[in-house]
């Protein structure tokens, strides 16, 4: 809502994004993929068409192709400079379906992600998430991204090792949602010769979140391997 009201305000939704980031003292810079009017829709296995994150998300399993309405739109150069600019590009955590793949749809996004000699890190959810990813590995997530971007090659992938508790999963279980499941051997058939990290990257807390800190530890890792 804060970013909806300073793009009325200003006209202009990267100048909206410029102004929040300067308002609540984001570190770095915040560039969104694209700065036209574009919404997220898609085709679902029975043919129906669904429109907007939130619909999309209650339906995540029976996805057949996800794409941009307009399809057609350009990318913030902004954006494009700081791809082609970064020593690691990372693609996680998030949805699926409504957070990870729609700026790769943005037309040069991923191109430039596959051109960057940057570090390519895939960092996988810790959870499934209710009506969008119900019941896939890690695997299937990075198969998933494949699908929509082929020249895509990641050189890692972290992981989460460390199990959640019974409380957590008795908790996350009452809303639909499950730790996702590490397969090992599927991994491997997906990622290809990228490397593999297995992390202990759990937050403390009742909540299941990566914890910052060890994130940041095992990118920094990452980034001094190149």
């Amino acid at each position: 809502m804060f970013l909806a009201a300073l793009s009325e305000v200003t006209g202009d939704f990267a100048e909206a994004v410029r102004l929040s980031s300067e308002i609540l003292a984001s570190k770095g810079h915040i560039y969104p993929a694209t700065v036209s009017d574009v919404r997220i829709a898609a085709t679902l296995t029975d043919g129906t068409t669904v429109l907007g994150e939130t619909n999309i998300s209650r339906v995540g399993g029976s996805i057949k192709r996800l794409y941009l309405d307009p399809e057609e739109c350009m990318p913030m150069p902004d954006a494009l400079r700081a791809i082609g600019d970064a020593d690691i590009i990372t693609l996680g955590p998030g949805s699926l379906y409504t957070s990870l793949l729609p700026p790769l749809l943005v037309h040069g996004v991923a191109e430039a992600i596959t051109r960057s000699p940057a570090v390519k890190v895939f960092i996988c959810n810790l959870m499934t998430q209710p009506g969008e990813t119900d019941g896939l590995s890690a695997s299937r997530h990075i198969e998933i991204v494949s699908e929509y971007v082929p020249a895509l090659k990641f050189d890692i992938v972290i992981a989460n090792r460390q199990r959640i508790t019974e409380e957590q999963a008795f908790k996350y279980r009452q809303d639909g949602a499950e730790q996702i499941g590490i397969d090992t051997h599927g991994l491997l058939s997906a990622i290809g010769t990228a490397e593999t990290r297995y992390d202990d990257l759990l937050d403390d807390g009742e909540k299941v979140r990566h914890n910052p800190y060890k994130l940041a530890r095992a990118l920094l890792e990452c980034l001094h391997k190149k």
